[in-house]
C-alpha cells in the first residue's frame, strides 16, 4: 500500500516495495482497498528484500511492526533508514466487513504517514 500511495503522489519517484517474507500474491483486501482510493495494484507482484540489497537508495523505510527487527542490513548505499509501523492488516479476523475496515483503517494511516513523508522529504 505504501508504494502504490508514494506513487499516487507523484509518479516520476522510483518506488520499491519488498517483504522479508513475501506472500504469493498481493492481499486481496489490500486489493480492494486501494481500488476505492483509486489505486490499482492488480499488477504488483510481492517481491522479497533479498533482490534490492545490493541497490543504493536515498530511503529505506520499513513499515511493519516487526520488520524493524527483521530487516536485512541493506549492503547498499543507504542515504537515510526510518521505520514507520503499521500493524498488519492480514492478521485481520472477523466478518468480510471487518477485515476491510481493519484494511481501511491501516491503509488511512499509511496514506496520512507517507504523504506527510512525501511533502516534507520528497517534494520540490
Amino acid at each position: 500500500m505504501a508504494e502504490g500511495f508514494l506513487k499516487s503522489f507523484d509518479p516520476n519517484i522510483e518506488v520499491y516495495s519488498a517483504g522479508t517474507k513475501p506472500e504469493k500474491e498481493v492481499n486481496p483486501y489490500a486489493v480492494t482497498v486501494m481500488k476505492e482510493k483509486r489505486i490499482n495494484l492488480e499488477q504488483n507482484v510481492p517481491k522479497n528484500v533479498d533482490q534490492f540489497l545490493a541497490q543504493s537508495f536515498d530511503y529505506v523505510i520499513t513499515v511493519c511492526d516487526s520488520a524493524k527487527e527483521t530487516c536485512p542490513v541493506f549492503m547498499g548505499n543507504v542515504k537515510h533508514r526510518l521505520h514507520m509501523g503499521f500493524e498488519d492488516p492480514a492478521g485481520a479476523s472477523g466478518t468480510e466487513e471487518e477485515i476491510l475496515k481493519k484494511f481501511r483503517d491501516v491503509s488511512d494511516q499509511i496514506e496520512a504517514e507517507f504523504f506527510k513523508f512525501y511533502k516534507n522529504n520528497l517534494k520540490d
